[in-house]
């Protein structure tokens, strides 16, 4: 293998819209970065499987954040040229090499010990890497400190590898976007068909991950923006309940709906994940609803139980989330009667009431959320940035209209500008229906009702092509319900339809991370759907 510590390996790929190449990694002498991983093979690696490596002394954390990134470079960069990873951490070889020699003193953190994380590039870290939601306004800005979600990635001895592309602004900037397009990454593609949507906003992630050019990765959910992706990559996607990972240090849009969490390929790992990265933060409020305020550590992988589905009572939301999509519909159809056979009780239907009905009242939640979130974000975590405000973003935006609006507008943006503040009865009213409709008299009351353990509905349909004129041909998902409550929801993959993923949902009720894991857990050791992409340039309409 090159040794890629000698490279300047993090070149901009050609029209991939990168505003410029990041710095190598600086050139390392030592054992733990000449040591090298070329006889461990990367393509859907677990994280119990690296670390039996690494305690066997058959590869170091350094040598695999090197095979990453030139995975990474023949991947992303060359190749099928997925445009997924934003930018890398020029720091990662050097931090692997602290890890391994922690490691060598007998002192290994946990089950992330080494281990390469790629991050969303909404996440903010205190490092030689920017945080921009991809956009080329915040390109160069270095952030004051680590997110709360990096700290306790960190502390767990994760290594963050880089930071992956996605929509920009999480796609809160235009009606015509297309998913995984940003001003400075360029427009991701999904490795699975090359001319097909990752989904988004959290594309950059699910496309890296499902292409095992690291080993886990997180994104970040509004509404759908961790669970779509993950559908589109076949991967397990976990949207947390709102609280379960603090949000703080995390570019915004709504506060009562964000939240990170794990994109994997496993149901294990992404429940070591989630064991790493929930807790309390004093700068979230949100966090503090949990256990009354306890910081309780959970480790998640004590749920996974192969038996886990008997006795399950899993309702079917079919009236509002079925018959978009025969396709969609035969695969998850077909789960259903692999949760059958493995002993759940499926109640079918369990409508959720109201779902379909608030639309209006979150678009304007979100609406103010966005204005007021986001100026606090740029005042406290960007305050190097020139803009400061989300007028000032718009201002650029225009300024920089071949940039960044080559293909789709910011009437979002503008929207959400002309919002007052917080207190306005428009906002206070809007606010107040979601959470009635949504909680009590939505998913509260199917589940008190059937006494469910969980719902599940198709996750989304099988990923559209990729149309830069037209913006993303979507065509249906689940995501809302849970993404409006504030509810924990899990996608897991359950097949493929001309080559092309589609998911499940298992949705539940607030805390109930563990539960939807046992489930998810279940149903993939069950039918083992997953397969690895096979960057085909378009689907395999060969194989229905």
């Amino acid at each position: 293998m090159t040794d890629l510590s000698r490279r300047d390996f993090l070149r901009a790929s050609a029209g991939g819209g990168l505003a410029a190449a990041v710095p190598a990694l600086p050139r390392r002498t030592g054992r733990a970065a000449e040591r090298r991983a070329e006889d461990i093979e990367l393509q859907e690696v677990t994280v119990a499987d690296l670390q039996a490596h690494m305690q066997a002394g058959r590869t170091t954390a350094a040598a695999l954040c090197a095979a990453y990134v030139q995975r990474i470079e023949a991947i992303d960069r060359a190749g099928p040229t997925l445009r997924s990873v934003i930018e890398i951490n020029p720091e990662a070889i050097t931090i692997a090499e602290q890890l391994d020699a922690e490691r060598k003193r007998g002192s290994a953190r946990g089950p992330l010990h080494g281990i390469p994380v790629l991050i969303k590039d909404n996440i903010a870290t205190h490092d030689r890497m920017s945080t921009t939601a991809g956009s080329l306004a915040l390109d160069g800005v270095i952030a004051p400190r680590d997110s709360f979600l990096v700290r306790r990635l960190r502390a767990a001895g994760a290594v963050i590898l880089g930071k992956t592309n996605l929509s920009e602004w999480a796609n809160f900037r235009s009606t015509q976007s297309s998913s995984g397009w940003s001003g400075r990454g360029g427009q991701c593609k999904n490795p699975y068909a090359l001319d097909r949507s990752p989904c988004g906003s959290s594309s950059g992630t699910g496309a890296a991950i499902a292409a095992s050019l690291a080993t886990v990765g997180i994104g970040t959910e509004t509404d759908g923006s961790i669970v779509c992706p993950s559908n589109a990559n076949a991967l397990v996607g976990l949207k947390p309940t709102v609280g379960l990972v603090s949000r703080s240090g995390i570019i915004p849009i709504s506060h009562t709906q964000d939240t990170a969490g794990p994109m994997c390929r496993t149901v294990t790992d992404a429940a070591i994940l989630l064991s790493a990265i929930a807790g309390s933060d004093p700068e979230d409020g949100a966090t503090e609803r949990r256990n009354g305020g306890t910081a309780v550590a959970v480790d998640y992988t004590t749920f996974l139980d192969p038996n886990g589905l008997r006795g399950a009572r899993i309702g079917v939301a079919r009236k509002q989330f079925w018959g978009y999509s025969p396709e969609t519909d035969r695969l998850c159809e077909a789960a259903l009667q692999a949760l059958r056979d493995a002993g759940a009780i499926i109640i079918d239907p369990a409508d959720i009431p109201h779902a379909g009905e608030y639309d209006g009242a979150e678009w304007q939640v979100l609406l103010y959320e966005f204005k007021a979130d986001l100026n606090a974000y740029l005042r406290d975590w960007a305050p190097s940035a020139p803009a400061k405000t989300l007028a000032d973003l718009i201002a650029f935006n225009e300024r920089e209209r071949a940039r960044e609006m080559p293909y789709f507008g910011q009437e979002i943006f503008e929207l959400a500008e002309a919002k007052g503040p917080l207190t306005e009865q428009e906002y206070v009213e809007a606010l107040a229906t979601c959470g009635r409709l949504s909680r009590p008299e939505g998913i509260d009351q199917v589940m008190d009702e059937h006494r469910l353990d969980a719902i599940v509905a198709p996750t989304g349909s099988p990923p559209w092509p990729i149309d830069l004129v037209n913006g993303d041909h979507f065509i249906g998902s689940s995501s809302t319900p849970g993404a409006v409550s504030g509810y924990p929801q899990l996608s897991v993959p359950v097949g493929y339809s001309f080559g092309l993923p589609v998911g499940l949902t298992f949705l539940g009720r607030p805390w109930s991370e563990g539960a939807l894991l046992k489930l998810a857990y279940g149903l993939e050791q069950l039918t083992q759907p997953r397969q690895p992409p096979r960057f085909l340039p378009t689907a395999d309409l060969s194989t229905p």
